[in-house]
């Protein structure tokens, strides 16, 4: 399984969603550290809320094969700008969670992950379990092989290994 970096607000549902990728019943718990395992590092909102923490954001995403921006359905406003992906050497998702909220917005928070560059976005629930083998999925998924003059022509071309290569 890639592993995966979340980052997002406070009570977006990053803790939520690592237990229900792992199949654990919810319970809440205040994250107040980096929490790091074998296959997720579930970061404080706090990191992404704060500028004088979110290089720490930066640091972490290169321990995840994948980076995720964890969003709730009803959030009011949109701490990721447009182009986050160009500073973040991994590919970068989007996880909107809270799709169930009664103030739920999924085509706001969808238009403001594509804004930020994520190659694709799952909807979850993570108290009905909506979306998330979806996104196991995607996790469990082995990369495609790539020759080596596939590999130099991208870098030639200033490209990620995951980023298609022009005709």
């Amino acid at each position: 399984m890639k592993k995966i970096f979340l980052m997002g607000r406070s009570e977006a549902g990053k803790t939520s969603l690592t237990q229900a990728l792992k199949g654990e019943e919810l319970h809440y718990s205040k994250t107040q550290y980096t929490n790091i395992n074998d296959d997720m590092i579930d970061s404080p909102g706090e990191y992404a809320e704060s500028k004088h923490f979110s290089v720490g954001l930066a640091c972490f995403s290169f321990e995840a094969d994948v980076v995720a921006i964890v969003q709730s359905a009803d959030e009011p406003y949109n701490l990721f700008g447009s182009c986050l992906h160009t500073f973040i050497s991994r590919p970068l998702i989007g996880v909107i969670t809270k799709t169930d909220s009664p103030i739920a917005n999924v085509p706001m928070i969808r238009q403001w992950m594509e804004n930020a560059g994520c190659d694709r976005i799952f909807e979850v629930n993570n108290i009905t379990g909506e979306g998330i083998k979806e996104l196991l999925d995607y996790l469990n998924e082995d990369p495609e092989p790539m020759t080596l003059e596939e590999a130099k022509r991208k870098q030639t071309l200033g490209l990620n290994e995951w980023d298609t290569l022009p005709a």
